[in-house]
């Protein structure tokens, strides 16, 4: 009599699942100028001046507004270098992300 145990062979597959997206959000404030906003708007986000102008008014109706969606990287990069281009002029503009529901 033999011993011997055969085990089933499977076959494991790898599910490659999307990355997460961020949204980056522009937090309005009171102190930095709507041409400025509309300026690193065009600049970091390649947007129209018309598109930059939308944004810039709908996040100081609404206090905050949706700018893009990107993957995390790409997002908090692109907020970073944002936010930092106004306090490099000394303004507190503030660009921040969030992940997408």
């Amino acid at each position: 009599m033999s011993d011997t145990v055969t085990t089933p062979k499977t076959k494991v597959t790898t599910k490659v699942e999307r990355p997460r997206l961020h949204k980056v959000l522009l937090v309005n404030d009171d102190y930095t100028p709507r041409e400025f906003v509309v300026t690193v708007l065009k600049a970091e986000f390649r947007m129209t001046e018309d598109q930059a102008y939308k944004v810039m008014l709908t996040a100081h109706q609404r206090g905050v507004c949706v700018v893009a969606v990107f993957t995390k990287d790409v997002a908090e990069t692109k907020a970073t270098r944002a936010t930092d281009a106004g306090r490099a002029k000394g303004y507190p503009l503030l660009f921040t992300t969030e992940p997408e529901e």
